[in-house]
Protein backbone atom coordinates (compact mmCIF):
# COMPACT_ATOMS: atom_id res chain seq x y z
CA UNK A 1 0.00 0.00 0.00
CA UNK A 2 2.63 2.46 0.81
CA UNK A 3 4.19 1.68 -2.51
CA UNK A 4 1.16 2.55 -4.46
CA UNK A 5 0.76 6.18 -2.10
CA UNK A 6 4.44 6.70 -3.47
CA UNK A 7 3.89 5.95 -6.87
CA UNK A 8 1.09 7.87 -6.98
CA UNK A 9 2.82 10.85 -5.10
CA UNK A 10 5.47 11.15 -7.55
CA UNK A 11 3.55 10.82 -10.96
CA UNK A 12 1.38 13.90 -9.24
CA UNK A 13 4.63 16.10 -8.64
CA UNK A 14 5.95 14.97 -11.75
CA UNK A 15 2.94 15.36 -13.67
CA UNK A 16 2.24 19.05 -12.22
CA UNK A 17 5.73 20.06 -13.00
CA UNK A 18 5.50 19.53 -16.73
CA UNK A 19 2.32 21.35 -16.88
CA UNK A 20 3.20 24.18 -15.06
CA UNK A 21 4.65 27.47 -16.43
CA UNK A 22 8.37 27.91 -16.15
CA UNK A 23 10.23 31.63 -15.48
CA UNK A 24 13.42 30.02 -17.64
CA UNK A 25 10.94 29.47 -20.56
CA UNK A 26 9.45 32.72 -20.18
CA UNK A 27 13.18 34.12 -19.19
CA UNK A 28 14.00 32.85 -22.81
CA UNK A 29 10.87 33.77 -25.06
CA UNK A 30 11.67 37.39 -23.79
CA UNK A 31 15.39 37.22 -24.29
CA UNK A 32 14.32 35.70 -28.34
CA UNK A 33 11.36 38.34 -29.03
CA UNK A 34 11.21 41.26 -26.60
CA UNK A 35 14.26 42.27 -25.53
CA UNK A 36 15.38 43.81 -28.72
CA UNK A 37 12.14 46.49 -27.93
CA UNK A 38 11.67 46.43 -24.85
CA UNK A 39 15.47 46.55 -23.48
CA UNK A 40 16.62 44.64 -20.67
CA UNK A 41 13.84 41.90 -18.27
CA UNK A 42 14.55 43.98 -15.14
CA UNK A 43 13.38 47.35 -17.25
CA UNK A 44 10.14 45.72 -18.26
CA UNK A 45 9.56 43.09 -15.43
CA UNK A 46 9.81 46.07 -12.64
CA UNK A 47 7.97 48.18 -14.74
CA UNK A 48 4.52 46.88 -12.88
CA UNK A 49 3.85 44.86 -9.66
CA UNK A 50 2.74 41.18 -9.30
CA UNK A 51 -0.98 41.34 -9.52
CA UNK A 52 -0.38 44.28 -12.28
CA UNK A 53 1.29 41.64 -14.63
CA UNK A 54 -1.46 39.31 -13.59
CA UNK A 55 -3.99 41.23 -14.65
CA UNK A 56 -2.39 42.40 -18.16
CA UNK A 57 -1.74 38.53 -18.92
CA UNK A 58 -5.40 36.88 -17.90
CA UNK A 59 -6.85 34.97 -20.21
CA UNK A 60 -3.46 33.59 -22.65
CA UNK A 61 -2.13 37.33 -22.73
CA UNK A 62 -5.18 38.96 -24.12
CA UNK A 63 -4.79 42.03 -22.58
CA UNK A 64 -1.08 42.54 -23.87
CA UNK A 65 -1.18 41.11 -27.39
CA UNK A 66 -4.41 43.92 -27.55
CA UNK A 67 -1.75 46.69 -26.14
CA UNK A 68 0.76 45.15 -29.27
CA UNK A 69 -1.58 44.76 -31.99
CA UNK A 70 -3.21 48.37 -31.09
CA UNK A 71 0.99 50.07 -31.32
CA UNK A 72 1.69 50.93 -34.65
CA UNK A 73 5.71 51.35 -32.82
CA UNK A 74 4.87 47.58 -31.90
CA UNK A 75 4.40 46.42 -35.86
CA UNK A 76 7.03 44.08 -36.09
CA UNK A 77 5.84 42.03 -32.98
CA UNK A 78 1.90 41.88 -34.41
CA UNK A 79 2.78 38.69 -36.85
CA UNK A 80 3.73 37.04 -32.98
CA UNK A 81 0.60 37.92 -30.93
CA UNK A 82 -1.37 36.86 -33.66
CA UNK A 83 0.28 33.42 -33.83
CA UNK A 84 -1.23 30.38 -32.03
CA UNK A 85 2.33 30.28 -30.24
CA UNK A 86 1.63 33.37 -28.27
CA UNK A 87 -1.32 31.98 -26.42
CA UNK A 88 0.60 28.83 -25.78
CA UNK A 89 3.53 31.14 -24.51
CA UNK A 90 1.34 33.41 -22.38
CA UNK A 91 2.08 31.32 -19.16
CA UNK A 92 5.45 31.36 -19.65
CA UNK A 93 5.89 34.96 -19.96
CA UNK A 94 3.28 35.76 -17.17
CA UNK A 95 5.62 33.47 -14.76
CA UNK A 96 9.15 35.57 -16.07
CA UNK A 97 7.42 38.95 -15.43
CA UNK A 98 5.43 38.27 -12.27
CA UNK A 99 8.81 36.33 -11.11
CA UNK A 100 10.67 39.79 -11.36
CA UNK A 101 8.14 42.40 -11.11
CA UNK A 102 8.64 45.24 -8.87
CA UNK A 103 7.63 43.83 -6.08
CA UNK A 104 9.18 40.35 -6.06
CA UNK A 105 12.68 41.40 -5.22
CA UNK A 106 14.40 39.40 -7.89
CA UNK A 107 16.67 40.46 -10.20
CA UNK A 108 16.85 38.40 -13.83
CA UNK A 109 19.77 37.79 -15.26
CA UNK A 110 19.08 38.27 -18.70
CA UNK A 111 20.63 41.69 -19.22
Amino acid sequence: MRTLYTTVAITLITGSTFLNAATYKGQKIYIDLCKGCHGGGQELAASKKQRGWEKLMENKGGKLADIHLTSKKASASWEYFKDRSYTKEAKHIEDFLVEYASDSGNVPACN
